[in-house]
């Protein structure tokens, strides 16, 4: 984001690599003012058309939600709190003006000619659904909610109000990933809030389709080429299958059944490993995944691992404000081999994400047809295990009158068979595993938990041990025994 912006107000391209070579301001300004000037290139907007491409990321998400078992995999609900005085009717003709400001909102999804196409409708039907229902009441109205959208029929978003007390209510939300993501459930969060006061919003000067467009064209540029042949050498060889051997039998076609472990790191553990990233000049991130990848490796036995990350896919400033599905994947690979002190891994692990970061803007799926994956139905390419960070999605909003606050609800999916989920604010960092199933027992999830929270421990104390020598309960990949005498609940 600090790159994109940068481009856009001072015409210079900063290397991302430049703002931790150059952590101060003083030093990142003497670095640009060195810098050769580089316009900054608006997307332009794309003439009027029946239909559109549609992104690289839609044309994934639209084949995966077509997979059996996976029809409401790729929904995105949320649920929040609002307490004071709502007035229903104001909140509904708020979210009819959020529909019409983002053209996402009016957009339906078909095939054409064999390939998925965008068409966006002038107007779209939204109805708020509205039931009266007892406190007690309310998580079996939310498990309702939740049911599969057909991509063709725009809205792919829908909204209902439980009101529990005349200022007490759980706003429900759902939308289809095809339209949306992570950053941009903050901006409906907070957009909706503006206009439920009445406030009138800045016109925005493109929309997701412009980028959809634009992303097509860029696909024939140099920078673009570039950026495959980096992923192609990363890549390449024989990739790496996960072996974890605390699984059930795998499915022949993977489930999306899932459950969630929270976990907290002890202060001091946590402080600790703030430390480790200030002295490495590393960010949290980097250090969290050097730890997950030593945790897998410890359980897996493979010193070559390759591991999901997330990337917001917002390179550029005037995509901040949109609504839609830019959020991207990287496939990082990284070899946490015995004989490297953690040290020395964390700074390999720091060079490899900004190598992918740097890469980012080529896109995962166009990575996954040209490395030719051979497809198996029970596994995800090129990874089975995710890693995020969580540090772009604000999902509360304080107006005069009423507060909007996120609702606890019941996990019930799992788009891989094991998802790390972290987040480090005001010196706090927590945790929490998302799992399938129909892989894994809880309490197998709740012994990698601790494991994980060893390592955590043990490398904030000394970074120079090897990773050899960092322990876990099973010390290595479990054995027979060990899995034998683990209880497996289905």
């Amino acid at each position: 984001t600090l790159v994109a912006k940068m481009h856009q107000e001072l015409q210079v391209k900063v290397p991302l690599r430049d703002v931790f070579h150059y952590p101060t301001v003083e030093q990142l300004a003497q670095s640009i003012a060195g810098m050769e000037r580089q316009a900054y290139t608006f997307i332009p907007a794309a003439g009027e058309r029946e239909y559109y491409p549609a992104s690289s990321a839609q044309k994934r998400l639209y084949m995966l939600s077509h997979v059996q078992g996976g029809e409401t995999s790729y929904n995105m609900p949320g649920v929040m709190k609002v307490e004071g005085p709502l007035d229903r009717h104001r909140l509904e003709d708020a979210f009819r003006k959020l529909i019409a400001r983002h053209e996402t909102l009016r957009t339906g999804f078909e095939m054409v000619d064999g390939e998925v196409v965008q068409r966006i409708y002038e107007d779209v039907e939204f109805v708020l659904e509205h039931v009266r229902a007892a406190a007690g009441e309310a998580d079996a109205h939310i498990g309702r909610f939740v049911r599969p959208f057909d991509p063709a029929q725009a809205p792919l978003l829908r909204a209902g109000l439980i009101e529990l007390e005349p200022e007490r209510h759980i706003l429900m939300y759902d939308m289809h990933h095809l339209i949306s993501d992570g950053v941009s459930t903050g901006i409906i969060v907070q957009e909706l809030a503006q206009l439920y006061e009445g406030e009138e919003l800045p016109p925005l000067r493109i929309q997701y389709k412009d980028y959809a467009v634009w992303q097509q064209q860029e696909a024939q540029s140099e920078r673009y080429q570039r950026r495959e042949s980096y992923w192609l050498e990363a890549l390449a060889g024989e990739l790496p299958v996960l072996d974890l051997p605390i699984a059930y039998p795998r499915p022949p076609v993977r489930s999306f059944e899932g459950a969630l472990l929270d976990f907290a790191v002890e202060p001091a553990v946590a402080a600790s490993l703030h430390r480790l990233a200030a002295d490495t000049g590393s960010t949290m991130y980097m250090v969290l995944m050097a730890a997950y990848t030593v945790l897998l490796s410890k359980y897996s036995g493979q010193e070559d691992l390759i591991v999901g990350t997330p990337v917001a896919g917002r390179l550029s400033a005037e995509l901040e404000p949109l609504i839609g599905m830019f959020v991207g994947t990287l496939a990082i690979r990284n070899y946490p081999r015995k004989d490297r002190t953690f040290y020395e891994y964390l700074l390999e692990v720091k060079e490899r994400t900004l190598q992918a970061f740097e890469h980012q803007d080529y896109p995962f799926e166009e990575l996954v047809e040209k490395l030719k994956v051979k497809r198996d139905a029970s596994r995800n390419p090129l990874f089975d295990t995710m890693f995020i960070v969580r540090n772009m999605e604000t999902q509360e909003a304080k107006l005069d009158e009423l507060s909007f606050t996120p609702y606890g609800q019941e996990h019930t999916t799992a788009k891989f068979d094991l998802t790390l989920s972290m987040s480090a604010e005001e010196g706090e960092i927590r945790g929490s595993f998302e799992y399938c199933t129909k892989l894994f027992g809880k309490s197998v999830i709740e012994r990698l938990t601790s494991d994980f929270l060893t390592i955590l421990s043990e490398i904030g104390t000394n970074p120079a041990l090897t990773l050899g020598e960092i322990s876990v309960s099973g010390n290595a990949k479990p054995s027979a025994d060990v899995l034998d005498s683990i209880d497996f609940v289905f």
